[in-house]
């Protein structure tokens, strides 16, 4: 007999001695030792009694307390299948191998692999995370739950911990019956922050209230993600421990899937093999996936002629799925009330207009001087965009008030584009300065409602100059010590590029006064232009189509950098060439 075993044993007849004894006593000391007995024995129990009852409802708090907000779907139950899931096949074909692996993980163990335990899925919001785990428990036949990372945090220290056993707990029991198990965690940067950065669930304070347990909580979820190789029954443990069972423990098939919107942020021993093995960036579609997109769910309601998924799909680039859906739906909700039975592109472009911008709100009161500003500042935007944005077109020009702004000028993309050359970086800021240039020259005054104009158009001759490289320097201040003393530096030639582009973009409004006059009269009379009307005034006007953009050029800048007095300038990632810059959204 090993020691071990000799040790249990050992306890054993000791406590089986010690109580012979006592019973022993007990009897040779007749009825008055039995009466002092049961006294001691009764005042024992009150005691004891005392004690449970408090550990009872101290138990039932913290598990009213532990319990997550967990949602538990069986196999089947969704319905949810690779035919619903589009816009992504590359993504899709991915997901499929990982079913491959969950379904066949008996087959895959016996040819000496190991069960894939992670899968992190990283993109921007509404791009179909969490409904892409959901097709692959669903596919591969698995229960499937739904938690939300933030649901594990508690002001008591410990009762993350217990949500997050229970969780893996229940899974390994559900991956045993049914041969794996899925866990979806959503937002898990909520509790996987870097621990070096001072993440990790963000905890704080001490003791029993920590607010939210720190990083306690991401060290638990560390190990449930990957734990040793331990029996989870109690009949397992038994018979181990009564040397009847003598094989290595089996570990249950539980694959954790997470989504996330920032996974730089994320520990690193998160991202190790063993627990999240592999990473799949799942983006926004292009045109191909959301024209799939747009026939999947167009089929599903009545639309007429008009509105189809090639159109749709090429106003709607950059948009997630989930964006796609709401605005279909949209356009479902605005033919209904109208009483129509068919939805119609119409109803599809208005839908477009009240989720980007808001609901129409026209000012009645606005005066007709106030009026005419508005549109003369409208009219100098639309006609830069159509004059000089050679990869876009000019989808709305409105003097309606919608949200926050009195007016705007919005241009979609001809087609996607990923670059930009330093033309098209100089176009969009003479489009943002052509406002005040239709201002200076057709009202003669300068209105405030050029606050982001001017603004959008000084973050990107910052980047022009000192990110991009396209002044007449290489310097970045993304590799300088100190990027403030380096805007400060640049400064006096940001100003100068913004002044050399004013007076181009105002000699453009000047050779084309009639365009801009016709521009503002139709805002006038009727509030709004679609793109196709603008140019119906072009080719009325000129009789000839859109030209071709020029090129556009800066004049020679500065040969040094000036001095200039310190300035607060926007941070890191502001200044980028490729924000977005729809003119004249600005409050006026």
């Amino acid at each position: 007999m090993k020691r071990s075993q000799w040790i249990k044993w050992r306890k054993l007849i000791l406590w089986l001695g010690t109580l012979l004894i006592i019973g022993v006593l007990l009897w040779a000391g007749a009825p008055t030792s039995i009466s002092i007995a049961v006294s001691l024995l009764s005042l024992a129990l009150q005691l004891l009694f005392a004690i449970m009852f408090m550990l009872v409802q101290f138990v039932a708090l913290f598990w009213f307390l532990a319990r997550g907000r967990t949602y538990w779907i069986l196999p089947g139950e969704t319905g949810v299948t690779w035919d619903d899931y589009r816009g992504n096949p590359e993504i899709v074909e991915n997901a499929k191998r990982i079913v491959t692996l969950l379904k066949g993980v008996k087959e895959f163990k016996e040819m000496g692999g190991e069960a894939i335990r992670g899968l992190l899925l990283c993109g921007p919001p509404g791009t179909g995370k969490s409904y892409l785990a959901q097709v692959i428990a669903n596919e591969a036949q698995v229960p499937f739950a739904y938690a939300s990372a933030p649901s594990f945090q508690n002001m008591f220290f410990g009762v993350g911990n217990l949500k997050v056993m229970g969780l893996y707990k229940k899974a390994r029991k559900l991956a045993k019956l049914y041969g794996a198990c899925i866990i979806f965690i959503d937002e898990i940067d909520a509790i996987g922050m870097s621990r070096s950065a001072g993440g990790g669930g963000a905890g704080g304070g001490g003791g029993m209230f920590s607010m939210g347990g720190g990083a306690g909580l991401l060290n638990e979820l560390l190990l449930q993600m990957d734990p040793p190789n331990i029996d989870n029954s109690w009949l397992t443990k038994l018979f181990r421990m009564l040397r009847l069972r003598r094989s290595k423990a089996d570990r249950p098939a539980v694959l954790t899937v997470a989504a996330t919107n920032l996974p730089d942020v994320l520990d690193p021993a998160l991202l190790r093999p063993g627990r999240f093995d592999r990473q799949l960036w799942v983006d926004s579609p292009d045109y191909d996936g959301r024209v799939d997109i747009f026939n999947y769910y167009l089929k599903k309601v009545k639309k007429d002629e008009s509105l189809t998924a090639e159109r749709a799909a090429l106003d709607t680039i950059g948009y997630s799925p989930a964006q796609i859906r709401h605005i279909v739906n949209e356009a479902v909700v605005i033919a209904h009330q109208r009483e129509a039975q068919e939805a119609s592109y119409e109803d599809f472009r208005a839908a477009m207009e009240t989720y980007e911008w808001g609901l129409k709100q026209p000012l009645r009161s606005m005066k007709e001087d106030e009026q005419r500003n508005v549109a003369y500042h409208e009219a100098g935007h639309a006609v830069a965009q159509f004059l000089l944005k050679p990869h876009d077109r000019v989808w709305k020009v409105t003097i309606i008030r919608r949200g926050g702004a009195l007016g705007l000028a919005a241009t979609k993309p001809t087609h996607e584009r990923y670059n930009r050359s330093d033309s098209e970086i100089l176009a969009e800021i003479q489009v943002c300065l052509a406002a005040r240039a239709a201002e200076e020259v057709f009202l003669g005054k300068k209105l405030n409602g050029v606050t982001s104009d001017l603004q959008q158009a000084t973050q990107m001759a910052g980047a022009y100059l000192g990110m991009v490289g396209m002044g007449d320097e290489l310097f970045s201040w993304l590799a300088a010590g100190s990027r403030t003393d380096a805007l400060r530096a640049l400064r006096p030639k940001i100003n100068e590029l913004l002044k050399d582009q004013m007076a181009q973009v105002k000699k453009l409004v000047e050779e084309h006064a009639d365009f801009i006059h016709a521009i503002a009269a139709e805002l006038l009379k009727r509030g709004d232009l679609t793109g196709e009307e603008i140019e119906q005034i072009y080719v009325e006007l000129y009789g000839r189509t859109r030209p071709e953009p020029p090129e556009i050029k800066p004049l020679p800048l500065m040969d040094s950098y000036a001095q200039a007095a310190p300035t607060k300038l926007p941070e890191d990632g502001d200044l980028d060439p490729d924000e977005d810059t729809e003119a004249g959204s600005d409050p006026k």
